[in-house]
């Protein structure tokens, strides 16, 4: 694959709108709201009843941290695009397409600087404003100087301008503080002092103006406490919680200052904000001194290039993105559009975690379905009506605001036209309403039935492409296909984020398995961080060790996914879940401390609800969970996952680490509530009774007597509902055999086999000749010489779900090489859909809201790679007979042969044309062992190994 590209992509700038630039800022925190305004009533001589003019529009448009209206207009949308210009200037964001040169910025970077230490700006409603009004209360030299760190995070108009100057102060506060200061000095208003990072007013402000700022700030003069977080940059060293006590009469940046060891808020650097937009959550850190040297020289171009003193922070740098040097502290504090008091809010260690862990995708995702300890970024998109939680376009969008990229560009392409994009832009929405259909509305984005694939791009703030992701998969909604490429993204960006000490080689497969190309060179650079806050995760994250380890075996566990001391109660059904079910669940998880012989809820919900087979659950809920059936109860003990997911949750964080330290492990309680089959089973349940699945069963069980066979193999056997059935007929049979690729289906099948046989060895209840059992994992394409001979064989409903080049080869493989006397084959009917889903109002893989007329028929079920016709079917089989001597007729169950479209499910049934092995000499001359034991049954002693 190609990774090797240009350091920066040339990217076609949009005209964005007022309300699209509001919404890559605030997404949905931006709220709308149109008024009508009364409009003037027109008379006329003459006329009894006055005339009313046309209607007028106003609009209110409310941010986090303040709100405004605008003009009165005539159209609601323009009243809209109106409010939004208002915020737009109000915030200082620059819009306009005639970008100045570097020195008419920097001409105007003064003026803006000259402006803020002004009479007018002092007693404005301005976050900036209210630190120009704390600094009048610093003693001392400090007396009413202002941090230059402050002025570059906390006005947007001053850092747009510097990037006009310099696009790298994009990413480098430093060049952003660099120019203020050198705007500062051509000022002869205000003042700025060798080695000192702050800039002071020349001359006092007037008595009047300070008279009333007394007054103001005696009426809320009130000391306040509250804490945060300090982030040692040794990783020896532990995050712990810290107190900061602001006076009445203090600056909280002196304060910080304080707790960093510095003797001023001048010295102190502040990040962007992090988390929400609303957050007033920073990152406070030490300037560096020979940076502060360097301001002082008379530099004709200052290259804000500082050597920072300490060691790198790691934990710290990871939270911005960019290198911190020496320890640091996350706060939560400072002024806001809202109100000219200082706000703030406690950042707890566990509000600490929750950030740290929101960095990654998977973390987003947990967050959202309020379950760090259950939930996991689904590998699949299924349907809006299925999925739970963050969508992923919106997680996409969010992960890019938090790690500094600018906001992911999709663009739409029609499948009848590779070469074409569907919107003549880039995808850029203007609300919340808007992000599924991504563009304004045009007209129809398509026409009819035309299929739809999605490309997602991302850059960096400086417009580097970092990686582009091209799906080959077609979806009919363009919805559809943003989440599905999305979600690729997301993907491989998680299991980056997990091992970010993965080769290139390994990055590179990953990325091409996910239709994704990446510049290692531009990616890096952006996420070279991750490394070090990796080996953090490692160093705090240890594995505690399991409690009875020894019990690790046969069906108490599930060794593979970490799961032991598995204990599953209740009645059970003998149905299970199976992939597309929806579930509900309700659980508890605690921490067991073996030592202390104590356990402490760490997080439980009442009702969890997800879709079984996308990964939507950690990988050992969803094999334990397909063990049981509704109204079950499981209860297991697993390994700690990393540390921070536990401390996310636990509510006194300081005292849960301190617990980790020991020998301890999770305890899971389950109860599988609800279960709502998949898309498939419930179509047919509509329609057929017996339902569709036992009717294929009945129709194998009777061929299976008639037959006389003594030995057969399901291919392809799931959870055992064949198996499990023979047991209940009289049949010569007297070894079965199952073959299948999950493990969890194999436990399950495992479980109830080992049950129901045991129980059947009693004669006075037992009409079975079952003699000998097995289980084998494996692929049905491979061959194995163990599966060879049987006199009947089974594939019920198992060769949609491969590929079709897999299912041609399984029909070779077994007719070739395992030759059983007597083959089954089901498969769906894709003509006979049309009837199950004019029976389904409402299927899970499609929208409710979808009224679209003649769309294509649906697969059953979302993980089926194909739908046979009739005579798709009948070729493939009648093809495979003749190539391998075996003769075949055809039949189904549901429906009727001479009624169309036929059966439902439509079966193959292949015979043998030679009854000896001379004919396949290689059963005999081969032993080839491909397939592993699961489990194993004999009647002579009632053994079951599992392996």
């Amino acid at each position: 694959m190609e990774t090797e590209g240009p350091s920066a992509v040339s990217v076609r700038k949009t005209s964005l709108t007022p309300k699209a630039i509001i919404f890559q800022k605030f997404g949905k925190e931006a709220h709308y709201t149109v008024d009508e305004v009364p409009a003037a009533q027109h008379g006329c001589p003459g006329l009894a009843i006055p005339h009313k003019g046309p209607c007028l529009y106003r609009c209110s448009l409310q941010l986090p941290d303040f709100s405004v209206v605008s003009e009165i207009c005539k159209k609601k949308k323009d009243a809209e695009q109106s409010a939004a210009e208002k915020a737009i200037e109000k915030l200082g964001i620059e819009t306009s397409t005639d970008h100045p040169s570097a020195g008419e910025a920097f001409s105007k970077l003064t003026g803006c600087v000259k402006f803020l230490f002004s009479n007018e700006f002092l007693s404005s409603l301005h976050p900036l404003s209210g630190h120009f009004r704390a600094a009048l209360q610093r003693d001392g030299d400090l007396y009413s100087s202002v941090p230059a760190s402050i002025m570059a995070v906390y006005d947007s108009k001053l850092s747009n301008l510097c990037k006009i100057i310099n696009p790298e102060a994009e990413l480098n506060n430093i060049l952003v503080i660099s120019y203020i200061m050198r705007a500062a000095a051509r000022l002869e208003s205000v003042v700025t002092f060798e080695g000192q990072l702050s800039i002071r007013r020349k001359n006092p402000y007037p008595p009047n103006i300070i008279e009333s700022l007394v007054i103001q700030q005696s009426d809320s003069a009130n000391s306040i406490c509250f804490q945060g977080i300090y982030i040692p940059c040794s990783l020896e060293k532990a995050v712990q919680s810290v107190t900061l006590d602001v006076s009445s009469t203090g600056y909280y940046l002196d304060v910080i200052a304080q707790k960093l060891g510095l003797t001023d808020g001048n010295k102190v650097l502040v990040s962007r904000t992090i988390g929400k937009t609303s957050s007033e959550m920073r990152l406070y850190f030490a300037a560096p001194k020979s940076f502060i040297f360097d301001l002082a020289s008379d530099l004709p171009n200052v290259k804000g290039v500082a050597n920072f003193e300490g060691l790198l922070n790691p934990r710290a740098s990871y939270f911005i993105g960019q290198e911190i040097y020496g320890d640091a502290v996350l706060a939560s504090i400072g002024y806001t559009w809202k109100s000219k008091d200082l706000f703030h809010e406690d950042i707890t260690l566990k509000s600490y975690y929750r950030v740290l862990i929101s960095l990654m995708p998977t973390g987003v995702y947990k967050l959202s379905r309020d379950a760090i300890l259950m939930a996991e970024l689904p590998v699949a998109f299924t349907s809006k009506t299925t999925w739970r939680g963050s969508f992923p376009r919106e997680i996409l969008s969010m992960f890019c605001r938090q790690h500094w990229l600018s906001e992911p560009v999709f663009i739409p392409l029609a499948a009848s036209s590779e070469s074409t994009r569907i919107h003549q832009k880039f995808v850029v929405p203007e609300s919340a309403e808007q992000e599924t259909e991504c563009t304004e509305a045009s007209g129809n984005l398509t026409s009819g039935q035309e299929m739809i694939r999605c490309e997602v791009k991302l850059f960096s703030k400086c417009q580097d492409l970092i990686l582009e992701c091209s799906p080959k998969e077609l979806h009919k909604k363009e919805s559809d296909s943003l989440q599905n490429a999305s979600l690729k993204v997301l993907s491989w960006l998680n299991a980056y984020l997990k091992n970010p000490d993965m080769s290139l080689e390994m990055l590179n497969y990953s990325a091409g398995a996910l239709d994704i190309r990446f510049y290692p060179q531009n990616f890096f650079k952006k996420f070279a961080l991750c490394r070090s806050c990796h080996n953090v995760d490692h160093s705090e994250s240890q594995r505690g060790r399991f409690l009875k380890s020894n019990s690790i075996s046969g069906l108490d566990a599930v060794p593979e996914h970490g799961v032991c001391c598995l204990s599953i109660g209740g009645p059970d059904s003998g149905v299970c879940p199976s992939n597309g079910s929806l579930l509900f669940i309700s659980y508890s998880v605690s921490l067991v401390i073996e030592a202390q012989n104590m356990k402490e809820l760490l997080e439980s919900k009442e009702e969890f609800e997800f879709e079984i087979g996308t990964g939507a659950v950690v990988s050992y809920i969803e094999a334990v969970i397909t063990q049981m059936s509704v109204g079950q109860s499981a209860c297991f003990n697993t390994q700690l996952p990393p540390q921070e997911l536990i401390l996310a949750v636990a509510d006194d964080t300081a005292r849960t680490r301190s617990l980790l330290s020991s020998a301890c492990c999770l305890e899971y309680s389950i109860t599988l509530l609800s279960m709502t089959e998949p898309p498939e089973d419930r179509m047919e349940q509509a329609l057929f009774s017996p339902p569709l699945s036992k009717q294929r069963v009945e129709y194998a069980v009777q061929h299976i007597k008639e037959s006389c066979a003594t030995t057969l193999v399901d291919f392809g056997c799931g959870s055992g509902s064949l198996l499990d059935s023979l047991l209940d007929y009289p049949t010569a049979l007297e070894k079965i055999v199952g073959v299948d690729l999950s493990q969890k289906s194999l436990s399950r099948a495992a479980k109830i086999l080992h049950s129901k046989l045991n129980s059947k060895l009693d004669p006075a209840v037992s009409y079975t000749g079952i003699k000998s059992a097995v289980l084998y994992d494996g692929s049905i394409t491979v061959f194995d010489s163990r599966l060879c001979g049987f006199d009947i064989g089974t594939c019920l409903e198992v060769i949609e779900h491969m590929e079709e080049e897999d299912a041609s080869l399984f029909g070779s493989i077994v007719l070739s090489c395992f030759r059983p006397r007597i083959l089954i084959v089901s498969t769906p009917n894709y003509e006979y859909n049309v009837i199950l889903q004019k029976s389904s109002l409402t299927s899970q893989e499609g929208d409710p809201d979808d009224k679209t007329e003649s769309q294509p028929l649906k697969f059953r079920n979302h993980d089926h790679k194909f739908e046979w016709t009739r005579e798709q079917f009948n070729r493939w089989a009648s093809e495979l007979a003749a190539r391998h001597n075996y003769s075949v007729e055809f039949s189904g169950v549901g429906g009727s042969a001479g009624t169309e479209p036929g059966f439902a499910s439509q079966i193959a049934v292949f015979r043998s044309r030679s009854e000896t092995k001379e004919d396949n000499p290689q059963i005999d001359k081969e032993v080839t062992h491909h397939h592993r034991v699961i489990w194993e049954w004999d009647s002579s002693n009632c053994s079951r190994t599992a392996l």
